[in-house]
């Protein structure tokens, strides 16, 4: 069983009495939004902008420029904030880690860890396997490596940011053998 970064979540339940597949049980979700600083720093420099543009000109320079490079920078900043890592469990039990558009079944994990902050910097570095499966966010220090048990699959490894690595660990194995 092959499992590929970059396909849409499979339906794997069955059908329900009534026709229609069980939807998936979330177990965990989070968001991966920049920090608060970043949006300071954006408000900022929007101001900055506008002001220079506006220099020795009527109130509409400021305005205009204010609000339509402030939209921008917003949209900038949401869009940067897209990273979802989520837990799923189908009707039939198989826990789906789900990061960005990627998925992967624990049927196809052979163990997981947790990358604190401290072994970021070789996790991301020399160490990294070049074939491995990566979503990482420079605002989130921690990482969920999730090691593959697929002779079919050429991934290695898992590396995806999390702001509560254990919490995803537990929703997505709940075996503690299988978490290290």
């Amino acid at each position: 069983m092959g499992v590929s970064a970059r396909v849409p979540t499979p339906d794997h339940t069955p059908a329900s009495p009534a026709g229609q597949a069980a939807e998936p049980r979330l177990l965990y979700s989070e968001r991966q939004w920049v920090p608060w600083y970043w949006w300071v720093a954006v408000a900022g420099l929007d101001v900055l902008l506008a002001g220079e543009l506006a220099l020795n000109r009527n109130v509409w320079w400021f305005i205009v420029p204010l609000v339509v490079v402030g939209a921008l920078l917003v949209w900038f900043l949401v869009w940067l904030s897209r990273t979802t890592v989520s837990v799923e469990q189908d009707a039939d039990g198989t826990r789906w880690l789900l990061a960005e558009d990627a998925n992967l079944p624990d049927t196809a994990v052979g163990r997981a860890t947790v990358v604190p902050a401290s072994a970021r910097q070789n996790a991301l570095g020399r160490q990294l396997d070049p074939a491995a499966f990566l979503v990482s966010r420079p605002w989130v220090a921690e990482h969920v490596l999730v090691v593959l048990d697929d002779p079919e699959d050429p991934t290695p490894y898992w590396l995806v940011s999390a702001k509560d690595p254990e919490a995803v660990l537990e929703a997505f194995l709940p075996d503690p053998s299988r978490r290290r």
